[in-house]
């Protein structure tokens, strides 16, 4: 199932350390230029998912919309998230092709 590929691959973003999670951390890396793809909750409030979507589009940012916050924060070992972040290339290109 692609939602168990992206919750693995998104393990080892983490562990390698090219993340940034949650609301907060997420606009920043966001503003920064710095996120080359995007993980969103699919149960995000519609007002944060609107304001995520018009950053990643404002920083071409493409918006992968599949796992829940639980989900997202399971997947890197933390708490609930809205969104998670990866900011390194390889492993972007990793997340696209799940």
């Amino acid at each position: 199932m692609a939602g168990n590929n992206v919750a693995f691959a998104l393990g080892l973003v983490q562990k390698a350390g090219k993340t940034a999670s949650g609301d907060v951390a997420v606009r920043g890396a966001l503003k920064s230029g710095k996120v080359k793809v995007l993980v969103l909750a699919q149960d995000a409030a519609p007002n944060s998912k609107k304001e995520i979507y018009f950053l990643a589009e404002m920083a071409g940012v493409q918006v992968i919309e599949l796992l829940t916050r639980n989900e997202l924060g399971y997947a890197i070992g933390k708490g609930p998230r809205i969104a998670v972040a990866n900011t390194d290339a390889n492993f972007a290109n990793m997340l696209l092709k799940k």
